[in-house]
């Protein structure tokens, strides 16, 4: 077999172990709270939320910038615990080869 085609067998042997770490990915979820457990932010490790839960108690009218501060910081939490999860699957697949964005 020519290198080009062994080249190409690689190629597609990695696009498929990619295909199957995104799927694993997509249905991978990390948890993140802040507020002391006020509210819990599910993230899914392909970048989408998948949950905000908060505690009614944390529900005051008067403190709702306190409560978007909490939302926001649990997302960024959750969301940066996925990537770096996303990041470590793919460079396992990609391991050794220089590809942005993966």
């Amino acid at each position: 077999m020519s290198s080009i085609g062994k080249l190409m067998k690689q190629a597609q042997r990695m696009q498929q172990q990619m295909e199957q770490v995104q799927a694993q990915l997509a249905a991978r979820t990390v948890e993140a709270t802040s507020g002391g457990g006020a509210v819990k932010v599910v993230a899914k490790c392909d970048g989408s939320l998948a949950s905000i839960k908060i505690d009614p108690q944390a529900l005051n009218p008067s403190d709702a910038q306190l409560l978007e501060d909490m939302i926001v910081t649990a997302a960024n939490q959750a969301l940066g615990q996925a990537k770096e999860i996303a990041n470590a699957e793919m460079g396992k697949v990609t391991a050794g080869l220089n590809l942005p964005g993966f």
